[in-house]
């Protein structure tokens, strides 16, 4: 289980990662600037909130927090969408990569949920 773990946090933070550097590509306007905020910040609650599920206090905590890793999947896709839809189409390509791997992240916490419910 702690290899599989060690898999999330590490994707979480790939991802993270990932859309830094795609926000420091887009040019700076007064949106662009703004948007890119959002998206990094919400990137990286992904996987921050996923650490600290795993250091959770107990399956509620847990649950918690990985609820809090999806809505930050959620927004992640949402902010990278606006930049997307705000800029030429040399931006479309990365940020569509991005949004995927948002959503599927969103469905994995979705089926961690799911499971740390039934227990």
């Amino acid at each position: 289980m702690a290899n599989h773990d060690y898999d999330l946090e590490e994707r979480t933070f790939q991802f993270a990662k990932k859309v830094a550097l795609y926000c420091k590509k887009v040019p700076r306007s007064v949106s662009n600037i703004e948007y890119s905020k959002q998206a990094v910040r919400a990137s990286g609650s992904v996987g921050a909130n996923y650490i600290e599920a795993n250091e959770s206090l107990g399956v509620k905590d847990f649950a918690l927090r990985a609820k809090i890793s999806r809505k930050e999947a959620k927004e992640s896709a949402y902010w990278i969408r606006l930049i997307k839809e705000t800029n030429g189409a040399e931006y479309s390509a990365e940020a569509e990569e991005l949004i995927v791997e948002a959503t599927e992240l969103k469905k994995i916490f979705s089926a961690i949920i799911n499971k740390t419910q039934k227990e």
